[in-house]
């Protein structure tokens, strides 16, 4: 079966998405979400978009863009031990991908040093390497964020994912700031109204059946 583990290319959609080893949960407490997502947004943020999020007890997705290889460059160009990287290579794609895993890789690293601390427990949390999907075509976009967000509710995590509290979907219903790329997520769905008419209870789940994903 193949894996969904190749190289993340610079200014590409994906969808990615990982789970706890062995189905383990990654999301302890609540104040674990919060942590991830604080960690998420200084690791990922410089070399990518985010535009949808679901993080669920033992599993997540995210759909993200990544940057351009010069954005990428420009905001990963000091080092851990601080030193400037070589200008040069702004435009080597295949530098600019390293970059992207290890800032996936920083996150997932952080993220199970802090669990492993604060509950007692070592070795990995997450599976490796964690999956992901290049997307070209609009519309499958527009069907991955509600799948993304419809994610708790096919679970049986609550009953109605609009009411789930560590999803993307009320963010983009706020007025309040977020880190998310609201304005152009909605725009896919023409406008706000239409982003809350495409996630009302007129989908039926079990037609995303292309969206189903397999940990192997």
């Amino acid at each position: 079966m193949k894996k969904h583990t190749n190289p993340m290319a610079p200014g590409v959609f994906y969808h990615v998405y990982n789970r706890g080893i062995n189905g383990e949960d990654i999301f302890k407490e609540e104040r674990n979400y919060l942590y991830f997502l604080n960690q998420y947004a200084k690791y990922i943020q410089p070399v990518a978009e985010t535009y949808a999020y679901c993080l669920m007890k033992n599993h997540f997705h995210l759909l993200v863009r990544t940057r351009s290889a010069e954005e990428i460059f420009q905001n990963t160009a000091t080092t851990n031990v601080g030193r400037v990287q070589n200008p040069a290579d702004v435009t080597n794609e295949t530098e600019a991908s390293k970059r992207i895993s290890n800032q996936f890789s920083k996150l997932f690293n952080s993220y199970a040093q802090a669990i492993n601390k604060s509950f007692k427990r070592t070795g990995g949390l997450f599976e490796e390497p964690f999956r992901r999907i290049d997307i070209a075509d609009e519309t499958y976009l527009v069907q991955l964020v509600y799948y993304i967000h419809a994610n708790p509710q096919k679970h049986g995590f609550v009953e109605n994912f609009r009411d789930y509290p560590y999803s993307s979907y009320r963010t983009h219903l706020s007025k309040l700031d977020t880190k998310l790329n609201r304005l152009e997520l909605l725009r896919w769905f023409s406008d706000k109204d239409g982003y809350q008419e495409y996630h009302l209870p007129n989908q039926v789940l079990a037609d995303l059946a292309k969206f189903e994903i397999e940990f192997d």
